[in-house]
């Protein structure tokens, strides 16, 4: 059932993929709590890549950044319920090859005290798309 926070949340949601889309990593961190977690959408375990902590968070989201300079979440919905949130989303970006990078995904997110505790994401596994 949701309550005095989910509004508040979601808008957390709104703003914090503005600033992805910013690729301002200070903002972006404003909205996550010290001991946080991050499962990426890839990785060799089955949950993804796991980041622990404030430091790798950041640094993991700037790499994204620095691999996929024109990287974007696009079309994005977001809704909270308590301490629960989703984010849905169309990722895009362009590799250095020109090969780009558009899929669908969302995140699951949990909040405690107002921030960011655990982002789990998830996106298609789509072929790479030739340059345009």
């Amino acid at each position: 059932m949701p309550n005095e926070n989910s509004g508040t949340n979601t808008q957390k949601l709104q703003a914090l993929f503005e600033a992805f889309n910013r690729h301002d990593i200070d903002a972006v961190m404003s909205f996550f709590a010290d001991d946080c977690v991050f499962h990426g959408a890839a990785g060799s375990e089955a949950y993804g890549t796991r980041f622990e902590g404030a430091d790798a968070i950041s640094t993991a989201f700037s790499q994204v950044w620095a691999k996929l300079p024109d990287v974007q979440w696009r079309n994005t919905r977001h809704f909270s319920s308590g301490d629960f949130g989703l984010s849905e989303w169309l990722f895009t970006g362009t590799q250095p090859d020109g090969k780009r990078i558009e899929a669908q995904g969302c995140d699951l997110f949990k909040f405690r005290n107002g921030k960011i505790v655990s982002k789990d994401a998830y996106r298609k596994d789509r072929p790479l798309l030739d340059p345009k």
